[in-house]
């Protein structure tokens, strides 16, 4: 194969909306407040929102390269492998070359910081290098995050919180009477955290029977089939379960037909885990899946009517 094909299939692409929408929230939230006029100096910086948003999707394709590699070398991906065709294990690229992209990419996302860093000075240090550590620590180090069934949590957090959060920090930097605007980027977090979390969950469902065999505990293998649908199908509920706090925290909340069009992809969603065999079958799932979370900030995009 291609170098050049083979690099851009390590990184997945497919799974980089979880990154930009989470930085997409936190713009969202200053942007939102900003129309109200309440805080003066409050107003979206669009070349700082570009340079966040680069450095999120380096920080994911590295991570991405690094699971790639610590998989094969822990002999996780086998021939019984459902997903996405992976590079290291197939032979197309060796597990050096794989983890050199995997640094290049996180070195490219230290390069894009520093613009951040220049705004908002050492707490952009403070969330960058626990977020770059941790994209090798998801599979690599003595104690691989996604190896002991916390996935998920590291999901939740760092596609959800610290970068929703972080993302208004860059922006808006940081002064108490901002609180309302974090508490909105809070509950945004949270909201764009288990919507990315419900990927992770249905991609660790495909996979559950291969990554028992392999020692890959991972939050499906510890459940079962039956109860970690049943988490996807939670992770995927929650978020509308608190859209009231989300319009009482952030402005301009309501009813668009973006809302009909993600309540009836989530729907379908619902339908299909009930359904659909944990096999290739389920990539058709993963798709929807990241296609709702782009819908759900659609929504939320959009003024209420």
């Amino acid at each position: 194969m291609n170098k050049l094909k083979s690099v851009f299939l390590a990184a997945r692409p497919k799974t980089l909306p979880a990154g930009i929408v989470a930085v997409w929230a936190g713009c969202l939230v200053v942007y939102k407040f900003q129309q109200t006029g309440a805080f003066p100096g409050v107003e979206l910086n669009y070349t700082l929102a570009t340079f966040t948003v680069l450095s999120a999707m380096c920080i994911q394709i590295a991570c991405n390269f690094f699971n790639d590699s610590l998989d094969s070398d822990k002999h996780a991906d086998t021939a019984h492998r459902q997903g996405p065709r992976r590079i290291t294990a197939s032979g197309d690229m060796s597990s050096r070359a794989v983890k050199i992209w995997g640094c290049l990419f996180l070195a490219a996302a230290a390069a894009l910081s520093l613009p951040l860093i220049m705004a908002q000075g050492w707490p952009i240090i403070a969330i960058g290098i626990p977020s770059m550590l941790c994209a090798y620590c998801y599979t690599g180090g003595p104690w691989p995050l996604a190896y002991k069934g916390l996935g998920e949590l590291f999901v939740l957090l760092f596609f959800g919180l610290v970068a929703v959060c972080g993302t208004v920090f860059v922006q808006i930097g940081w002064h108490e009477s901002y609180l309302p605007i974090y508490a909105g980027a809070f509950i945004l977090g949270v909201q764009c955290g288990l919507l990315s979390c419900l990927l992770i969950e249905v991609n660790n469902i495909r996979d559950r029977r291969e990554d028992a065999t392999t020692g890959k505990r991972t939050l499906a293998v510890r459940l079962g089939d039956k109860r970690a649908r049943g988490l996807a199908m939670a992770f995927l509920v929650a978020p509308y379960a608190t859209l009231k706090q989300t319009a009482f925290f952030l402005p301009s909340v309501g009813w668009n037909l973006c809302w009909l069009a993600a309540i009836i992809t989530g729907g379908v969603i619902m339908l299909k885990l009930t359904r659909t065999p944990a096999n290739k079958k389920m990539n058709v799932l993963l798709g929807l899946s990241s296609l709702h979370l782009i819908l759900f900030l659609l929504a939320l995009t959009q003024e209420g009517s």
